[in-house]
């Protein structure tokens, strides 16, 4: 499938829409615990058995963005959110046969492993092109996609909710919703995958110079061999660390942190404080990923590595004697968690071009499959020994969040030390696409 050329007078703002229908729709990942209770009571599976799925979607969801990015840049946009449509959805479908016939492992097979593959590939579809589009405004264009994922859960929990209380939480009513969650993501996806443009080769777009980028363009090959790209994958695996730590533990952790004082936190308040998380991290996708475009992408990164840490640091010093400053200060950040996602994109096309950037932003995403199984591995191994030595209360998380500070200081160092791409890795043309250059054209320089 050829890339599908915008024609003469395209809005670019037609763009981004296209992103969200795809990214709005993966989001659903984020809700799989909604799937979990009726799962586990009506195919007496444990929790760690009703957490499969997801957790094998997004371990593929990682591998098919880091080997699939190439396949991406190749074809472009339209194939890509065309594959993920195919198997995010055909996920869903297997699993509502799994869930009929009460196969599990068709459910893991085709949530987890067929899903997941649409997971990786509609999370990087987007990005590239939307780079090519906004080059004045990279970090705004990405933001607005993958705050769509962020997002997707928002919509995908209530609706879930709904569809297994009208269908029921046995086999058969589990079965219907993953059927109607596959044909309803399939149309959703579907606009986007009709909407996508890439912009002319020649074309200019508002804001920015010819549409194909200028100045160092660096292949995905070169990238990864480049001390700028693993000086990004510590930054991104850092962020995500920290943000991940708070994440996947709020709600028990804001309910241990005020069970031993005068204001302690029902299981209401906590779910509460788990949905404004939610908020703050889809706010910080757009928000921090726009001010990236006003201050330069080391800069914001700066913020979330050091002002993070200094939350961190007054949760675990005096969040237990104020909820308002532990509820901002997660607040904060969880809003760099987000930001850190959709900032990291625009980074990369800052340092090595807009030639393979999605190739490269795949590849890079193997530091959020790292970060999904460290935030939650220090947070809780170190709370289960606090707890075996008898301790409670917010004295459970103080030593985690002190080596999520020492996190967020690695990943501060590693920002400071990104310097522009050395000329050898930059993208050489060959012989005859050299030839082809107008006269009067400047080459764009290239790596090798």
């Amino acid at each position: 499938m050829s890339p599908p050329i915008a024609p003469p007078g395209w809005s670019r703002w037609l763009v981004p829409p296209a992103a969200l229908s795809v990214h709005l729709s993966i989001g659903q990942a984020y809700a799989w615990s909604v799937f979990k209770p009726p799962l586990e009571s009506a195919l007496g599976l444990s929790g760690t058995q009703s957490a499969l799925p997801f957790q094998l979607a997004i371990v593929m969801l990682g591998l098919s963005a880091a080997f699939g990015g190439t396949l991406v840049e190749r074809n472009g946009p339209r194939w890509a959110m065309t594959v993920a449509l195919v198997c995010f959805s055909s996920g869903f479908l297997i699993s509502a046969l799994g869930a009929a016939t009460e196969q599990y492992w068709l459910i893991v097979l085709g949530y987890g492993f067929v899903g997941g593959i649409g997971l990786g590939i509609g999370y990087i579809s987007p990005v590239s092109t939307l780079i090519k589009w906004f080059p004045d405004r990279p970090g705004m264009a990405t933001g607005i996609a993958i705050m769509g994922f962020g997002g997707g859960a928002l919509i995908a929990s209530p609706w879930s909710a709904q569809m297994l209380e009208s269908f029921g939480a046995d086999p058969s009513g589990i079965a219907v919703a993953f059927l109607v969650h596959g044909i309803s993501y399939a149309v959703f996806m579907t606009l986007g995958v009709l909407l996508v443009r890439v912009p002319r080769a020649t074309e200019s777009v508002a804001g920015g110079g010819p549409s194909a980028g200028q100045g160092v363009q660096v292949s995905a090959r070169s990238a990864v061999r480049t001390p700028q790209f693993w000086c990004l994958w510590v930054v991104l695996c850092m962020n995500v660390t920290a943000g991940i730590g708070i994440l996947e533990k709020a709600a028990p952790m804001i309910t241990d942190f005020f069970a031993g004082t005068s204001t302690p936190v029902s299981v209401t308040a906590a779910a509460g404080f788990v949905a404004l998380l939610s908020a703050a991290n889809m706010a910080g996708r757009i928000g921090w990923s726009s001010t990236s475009d006003l201050i330069g992408r080391k800069n914001i990164y700066r913020v979330y590595l050091g002002v993070g840490a200094l939350m961190y640091g007054l949760i675990a010093l005096v969040g237990d004697s104020s909820k308002p400053l532990f509820i901002l200060c997660a607040l904060v950040i969880l809003s760099f968690y987000g930001g850190g996602f959709a900032t990291i994109p625009a980074y990369l096309k800052d340092l090595f071009g807009t030639y393979q950037v999605g190739a490269i932003h795949g590849r890079l995403l193997t530091a959020w499959s790292t970060a999904g199984v460290l935030g939650p591995l220090i947070v809780n191994w170190i709370a289960d020994r606090q707890e075996e030595a008898g301790k409670d209360g917010s004295s459970l998380y103080t030593l985690s969040l002190f080596i999520m500070i020492g996190l967020l200081a690695v990943g501060f160092v590693a920002n400071e030390l990104v310097r522009p791409v050395h000329a050898r890795h930059h993208h050489v043309p060959a012989p005859r696409e050299a030839a082809d250059v107008a006269p009067h054209q400047p080459q764009q320089p290239e790596s090798a």
